[in-house]
């Protein structure tokens, strides 16, 4: 096991790009090797741990909530803290707690912490590695 901590600080919110996707695969991808991750979400990022997500039916092609099997973010962020438990990898994420109030995005999943951003400045000085995924 690495005793090594990458943090990450997203912005995009949930269904608007591939970057939330391909950020997702670069932790899980982490949490794999033995690193523990630090994630910071702020701006649009704050809502991808929304609990109250609702999976749709997709009408178009007549498919059923089941059928669609709609991913949600906020079931692929419990997913990677799951991994991080099994692989005994430490897994922290924050919301910028001015980003959350700006879009009344206050219901988070249990495991989601509010902070602020000198948390992401901390992180970054204790951290053996930073990516800041920006929206552009």
């Amino acid at each position: 096991m690495s005793n090594k901590t990458l943090t990450f600080s997203i912005m995009d919110g949930p269904f608007e790009r591939a970057r939330i996707a391909t950020t997702f695969r670069m932790i899980h991808e982490a949490i794999e090797r033995g690193y523990n991750v630090n994630v910071f979400a702020y701006e649009g990022a704050v809502s991808l741990g929304f609990s109250l997500q609702k999976g749709h039916a997709n009408s178009m092609h007549g498919r059923t909530i089941e059928e669609e099997d709609h991913p949600l973010p906020k079931e692929w962020i419990e997913s990677l803290m799951a991994k991080a438990e099994e692989k005994g990898a430490i897994f922290n994420w924050i919301n910028c707690g001015l980003c959350v109030d700006e879009r009344g995005v206050n219901e988070s999943i249990e495991q989601i912490k509010r902070g602020a951003p000198k948390d992401l400045w901390q992180w970054a000085k204790d951290s053996d590695g930073v990516l800041i995924i920006g929206t552009k």
